[in-house]
């Protein structure tokens, strides 16, 4: 391929990431709108964003089973119609009674789209650059925080200068949608090493095997279960785990029974993590940090840690050979900083304090989910776009169905508990009429804020004692969020050490052709 058309698809790949990140900060940014319009609480607010991380799920996990078959012109054309008819979907929510319906659905289409261009875009690049997966993987998913910055920026000045409506802020992202299918328009795209050599679609899934098929088919069937609570409240676990178990049988069948790779189960175990602490936390700081403090100073910390993950993935090449360290040392090392991070943030008390943790924060996270995609990339070349997308795809379900969530549900639960236990009779006027759950747990029911009355008791000039009360609770319970938040990393710590001791077991870390592997 020439220099000019591999250049063009790097760029277009990184168009196409970038509207992903301006849509998802946009929508970080209208939360609080959602939220007083429509009278949401946190956990619906966190289902509705996690829409936007498990529908991306089946767009990377289909498009990269299938990428190396039918061509990634194709899937760019499909992500371009879902990227359209997303914004159609979102749009027609209007009323209480209708709004989480077309919210979440818009979301999951939005994400869909996204999830399409990452199983183009990821094997692409992989292919592309193969004798410097991390640097130019780490280019590629520099777009994101990028459109975060830029989706942050423009909701800012449109929501909180121009009181523009959060329909029109929404729409912005639809500008770098044109621009990516313009870019890809035409271009000649290579074939993936596996696809080169002819591999089946068998000997590509052969290394996710039994072992990778459990970790994505337990998410999926979370989600299947959440889903079919509307249908069948009583038996929408045991639809959920029906058809994960389905899954899985299949996965078996179609592999001829493979175990698949332990490394590549624990890497997939290890994304899961990746893609709680980082994209589940990204989804909640803005609301958090200006909660913590006011709402413009959130967006400067959003805007912020953003801008040093787009500065720092442009870095990946110069840290691993100046600093000596394999991708396993990079991700060991970004685990310590991200922990260490989230902890500082939990106290923070002042915008500097806030600045300097979040700044930590955003230093640990920068090189996670693309160092991740270059290591599969490197150590399982026979799978073609298959481990690659299927491990985007547990991130991001992850994200949507444990860090989003999840944080929505800590955020409730800690908040009401400290409320009730400051004032019981104020946190009995103030709760939320429903209960939140994590995972559909009901031993995990608690009782958040109703998010209305909340909003009400924010925005007063001349808050009452009543409503000091419920807005310091609110705050402690942020906090407590962002310190229990702290323990994910801090595991992924310790999972990249031993993973670290067992490739200098093995000789060192090195990428492998498909022939050795």
């Amino acid at each position: 391929m020439s220099e000019n058309n591999r250049m063009r698809l790097l760029w277009a790949g990184f168009m196409a990431i970038l509207a992903a990140g301006v849509g998802f900060a946009i929508r970080g940014g209208i939360f609080d709108n959602w939220g007083k319009e429509f009278g949401f609480t946190g956990a619906q607010l966190g289902a509705i964003g996690g829409a936007g991380f498990s529908g991306f799920c089946f767009g990377i996990i289909l498009g990269g089973v299938i990428v190396d078959k039918i061509g990634y012109g194709k899937l760019v054309a499909l992500a371009l119609i879902c990227h359209i008819l997303s914004a159609g979907v979102t749009f027609m929510a209007s009323t209480p009674e209708n709004a989480y319906t077309f919210l979440f659905w818009g979301m999951f289409i939005f994400a869909y789209a996204n999830g399409t261009l990452e199983a183009v875009a990821n094997p692409l690049v992989a292919t592309l650059f193969p004798e410097n997966r991390t640097h130019y993987l780490n280019i590629l998913h520099a777009s994101w925080p990028a459109g975060m910055v830029l989706g942050s920026v423009a909701g800012w000045v449109l929501d909180d200068k121009m009181a523009v409506g959060w329909k029109t802020q929404l729409a912005l992202y639809l500008i770098p949608t044109v621009l990516y299918a313009i870019m890809f328009l035409g271009q000649k795209f290579p074939k993936s090493e596996a696809a080169e050599k002819g591999a089946s679609f068998v000997e590509m899934f052969k290394p996710v095997g039994i072992l990778g098929a459990v970790v994505a088919c337990y998410l999926l069937a979370l989600f299947f279960g959440d889903i079919s609570t509307a249908i069948s409240p009583e038996n929408a676990k045991a639809i959920g785990y029906g058809i994960g178990g389905l899954l899985l049988i299949t996965v078996a069948v179609i592999t001829k029974f493979s175990i698949g790779s332990v490394l590549l189960f624990v890497l997939f175990v290890t994304h899961a993590m990746v893609g709680a602490v980082e994209l589940g936390t990204d989804g909640w700081i803005q609301n958090i940090t200006g909660n913590l403090f006011t709402s413009e100073q959130g967006k400067y910390l959003f805007i912020w840690t953003s801008a040093i993950m787009f500065g720092l993935r442009f870095c990946a090449h110069f840290i691993e050979t100046k600093l000596k360290l394999s991708p396993i040392g990079l991700l060991l090392v970004c685990s310590v900083i991200a922990a260490v991070g989230l902890v500082l943030a939990s106290n923070m008390q002042t915008f500097t304090v806030a600045m300097v943790a979040l700044g930590i924060y955003a230093v640990g996270k920068t090189f996670f989910w693309p160092t991740m995609l270059a290591v599969v990339g490197d150590r399982f070349p026979q799978s073609g776009a298959v481990a690659m997308s299927i491990m985007g795809g547990v991130g991001m379900l992850s994200a949507g169905l444990i860090g989003g969530p999840g944080l929505g549900y800590c955020k409730d639960r800690f908040a009401g508990e400290e409320l009730n236990k400051a004032a019981p009779a104020i946190y009995a006027e103030y709760k939320a009429a429903t209960p939140s759950k994590f995972l559909n747990l009901d031993s995990t029911a608690a009782f958040g804020l109703d998010g209305t009355k909340l909003a009400a008791a924010k925005e007063a000039e001349n808050r009452t004692p009543e409503q000091k009360a419920v807005v310091e609770a609110d705050q402690k319970g942020d906090r407590a969020t962002l310190k229990a938040d702290a323990y994910i990393p801090a595991t992924m710590a310790a999972i990249f050490l031993l993973l670290l001791l067992y490739f200098k077991g093995i000789g060192g870390y090195k990428a492998v052709r498909i022939e050795e592997a």
